[in-house]
């Protein structure tokens, strides 16, 4: 009886937190999307810098409401304080795992199933910001190194040379 309790609370909670996770991915993606609109070309360093931070204080924010959702849990049912839920579930998410606060001995299962999640969430997180600056370096370079294929030649490798000539109008060509 105990197993299927333990079991059924795990679900429900994996469940919520894949379902903030989605959520709040969501609003990240559907937040981020007009910093990469076709007329944007070239962010810049300094608004790719801050952007890049704004992205990871949003997930950090998702992943601290995760945590508290897990804490709200363990407030209930396993400790007498929220300091010492919201410190179990921190440790848990990130797999710090310390051992100086552990769960009674019927809800135990569950600290393991919190570290498996953090980590696919952390790991979900991780992997957007990596394709945000990998897109960010992407544009940058297309933006100062441009392929075009004149009219009439169409050698593999001819490049126009950006940056403020090509901005201009007077783009200098050269092949390599």
């Amino acid at each position: 009886m105990i197993f299927i309790r333990q079991t059924s609370a795990a679900v429900v909670l994996v469940t919520l937190t894949l379902s903030l996770q989605c959520a709040g991915m969501a609003a990240v993606i559907a937040w981020t999307r007009p910093r990469f609109a076709l007329e944007v070309l070239r962010l810049g360093a300094i608004r790719s810098a801050i952007l890049v931070m704004r992205l990871m204080t949003a997930f950090i924010g998702l992943h601290l409401l995760e945590i508290l959702l897990w804490a709200g849990f363990y407030r209930s049912l396993c400790f007498p304080s929220w300091e010492s839920a919201f410190y179990f579930s921190a440790a848990s998410y990130a797999t710090v795992g310390y051992g100086d606060v552990v769960l009674p001995w019927t809800w135990r299962t569950l600290g393991p199933v919190e570290s498996i999640t953090g980590v696919l969430m952390c790991g979900l997180s991780a992997s957007f910001l990596f394709a945000v600056v990998s897109r960010l370096v992407d544009r940058e370079a297309r933006a100062s190194d441009t392929a075009i294929t004149s009219a009439g030649n169409t050698t593999p490798g001819t490049r126009v040379r950006g940056g403020e000539a090509a901005r201009r109008g007077r783009s200098t060509v050269s092949i390599s």
